[in-house]
């Protein structure tokens, strides 16, 4: 297939058009800038010039395609509605764009906001959809993805956790090294055993692969390995990586000492991919979060 992607030089991105390209795909990547641009095109992958703001570059991208993956997302929580009004409207764009072609496209979504939807203690798993006009963050955007299937699109929706790691990451954790290193303690909030699942990025686009070959039209998919790993695991693993102490922060604390990363450290969230393995074929093969976070690509610099 010829597959426009969105985000195609991001962290996640850049390895699904490695993956699609090592699988006989051909990649539209749509680049903003001309840094983007050459990345895109050393990748082996085809330019195409536009935004995720600039929805005639979304349009005629996703018409030049038999396909689209689209993983691009302002990632500004100073300002996330309007973040999350961007990506609806990408989505919308792209959808109407492909309207009856029978046409797949995938869309990236989070796993971590199902916190706020599942009961507290719950394992979450694919079947866990919100309502349409929940007021849970993206999930307007997962629900406009899903009711394509119904206008000719195979469209599916894969959650990726918090944490999808690997070299290069520049994500949750590398901010969590940074202010382990800047404070002198890795801490955790409360007791620590809040979870957060996790997968390697590699695994992560192996199964944006296989949701763009086979993925029913309207699938909930689940891009996780580690189901749920005790938040103060990895704050251990940090604090002994930098040899500093490892310490619990009491939860109304977190805010101030992880600044917008605290809201995010204390929530308790693991999740299941039991289904997506059984209906794709998908098994994770790459290192899990501690064992990745072990290495020291993690501790060589700040991000």
């Amino acid at each position: 297939m010829r597959v426009f992607v969105t985000g195609a030089t991001g962290f996640i991105g850049s390895a699904i058009v490695r993956e699609l390209i090592e699988n006989g795909h051909q990649v539209l990547g749509l680049a903003r800038s001309d840094t983007a641009a050459a990345s895109v095109a050393a990748a082996g992958a085809d330019v195409h010039r536009g935004a995720l703001d600039d929805l005639d570059s979304l349009r005629s991208g996703a018409v030049a395609a038999d396909g689209v993956i689209h993983t691009a997302f302002i990632h500004d929580f100073s300002d996330f509605a309007r973040a999350t009004q961007t990506d609806l409207s990408a989505i919308e764009t792209i959808g109407a764009a492909l309207e009856g072609t029978d046409k797949p496209f995938v869309i990236a979504s989070g796993i971590l906001m199902l916190a706020f939807l599942v009961p507290a203690g719950r394992l979450a798993t694919e079947e866990d959809v919100a309502d349409i006009g929940s007021p849970i963050p993206r999930i307007a955007s997962e629900n406009t993805a899903i009711a394509l299937a119904k206008r000719g699109v195979r469209s599916s929706v894969v959650r990726l956790p918090p944490s999808v790691h690997g070299e290069g990451d520049h994500g949750f954790v590398p901010t969590l090294i940074n202010i382990a290193r800047a404070r002198g303690v890795s801490a955790y909030p409360g007791d620590g055993a809040n979870r957060w699942p996790a997968v390697h990025r590699l695994d992560a686009a192996r199964l944006f692969r296989l949701a763009l070959e086979k993925a029913a039209a309207g699938s909930v998919l689940h891009a996780v390995a580690d189901e749920g790993v005790p938040v103060r695991e990895i704050a251990g693993v940090i604090g002994q990586r930098l040899g500093v102490p490892v310490t619990a922060l009491p939860v109304e604390e977190a805010d101030e000492h992880f600044s917008f990363l605290g809201r995010f450290f204390s929530i308790d969230s693991f999740a299941s991919s039991a289904l997506t393995q059984q209906r794709l074929g998908w098994r994770p093969a790459q290192p899990t979060l501690l064992v990745d976070l072990d290495h020291d690509y993690y501790f060589k610099n700040e991000v």
